[in-house]
């Protein structure tokens, strides 16, 4: 006589047990829950509007990262500055002068944001549509080569 067993529990979902990027960037958001909160969740809305088509990720112990065709900007917190650093700033042109940290490198610029202080949101989306347009300019087998290195 053949014994038949209980049907198995449904494991949770990969999605359940592995937040996506966005999820954990609203959770580090949410966690901080001061003014730097407040600050990452204003770029990050001005950077989805600026591209939608922009990725989040999360990287280096948890870095918020948007990306496009490579890395546009990361969204660093610190104690007293949210630091959106741009991979490579050097390269943009910033006429509204949004750069103010990381100016003696030959790649990256970044922006700090200090509590209280305002923010250009149509300079900032300038910003990241050029950022975008420099990723998606290089020809698509570079940017393979590269990461493949």
């Amino acid at each position: 006589m053949k014994t038949t067993q209980a049907p198995k529990m449904k494991a949770a979902s990969s999605a359940d047990a592995n937040p996506s990027a966005s999820q954990l960037i609203d959770a580090r958001i949410k966690e901080l829950n001061d003014w730097r909160g407040e600050t990452l969740a204003r770029v990050r809305k001005l950077i989805k509007q600026a591209d939608p088509e922009a990725v989040e990720e999360r990287k280096w112990r948890g870095v918020p990262v948007w990306s496009h065709g490579g890395i546009l900007c990361t969204g660093e917190t610190y104690k007293s500055v949210v630091k959106l650093t741009f991979a490579k700033g050097a390269a943009l042109d910033d006429p509204s002068r949004l750069f103010n940290s990381s100016l003696e490198g030959s790649t990256r610029r970044a922006i700090d944001i200090h509590e209280g202080e305002p923010i250009d949101g149509e300079a900032l989306k300038r910003l990241i549509r050029a950022a975008m347009a420099l990723n998606i300019s290089k020809p698509a087998a570079a940017r393979s080569a590269r990461s493949k290195k």
